[in-house]
């Protein structure tokens, strides 16, 4: 299966928080499985880290190093993706997390996320 991993889980497996269900956890670690990751995030994490709504203790250079060292996909923004997010009706507000969705529909993925506004839009959700 093919995955897109929300800003949100990428923090949670990165720490190995409790707030991440172990099935996802599993589904993450299973080889059998894609993991992805929207470079958006890592603007996402930027942006809350500098304005205080992110743990002090992340540190962006380890989270991207982790994410390489396990050998998850990185996809950058794409003019594709644009495309796809100025179709998606406004439902969610947050851009970063529309770019996500816009990604995995183009790239035919199940994003994995708590935000249950996701499951809204025409896209593969799991929690």
């Amino acid at each position: 299966m093919n995955y897109l991993l929300d800003t949100h889980a990428i923090i949670w497996l990165v720490k190995d928080s409790d707030k991440m269900p172990q099935k996802l956890k599993e589904i993450v670690k299973d080889p059998r499985n894609n993991i992805a990751i929207c470079t958006i995030s890592f603007w996402e994490i930027a942006i809350k880290m500098s304005i205080g709504k992110m743990e002090k203790n992340i540190d962006l250079n380890n989270v991207i190093s982790e994410l390489r060292k396990n050998g998850f996909d990185f996809f950058q923004i794409e003019y594709e993706y644009l495309k796809g997010l100025s179709k998606l009706p406004f439902i969610h507000k947050d851009p970063f997390d529309r770019l996500i969705i816009a990604t995995a529909i183009a790239e035919n993925m199940t994003i994995i996320s708590v935000d249950e506004n996701i499951q809204k839009y025409d896209v593969s959700w799991i929690w």
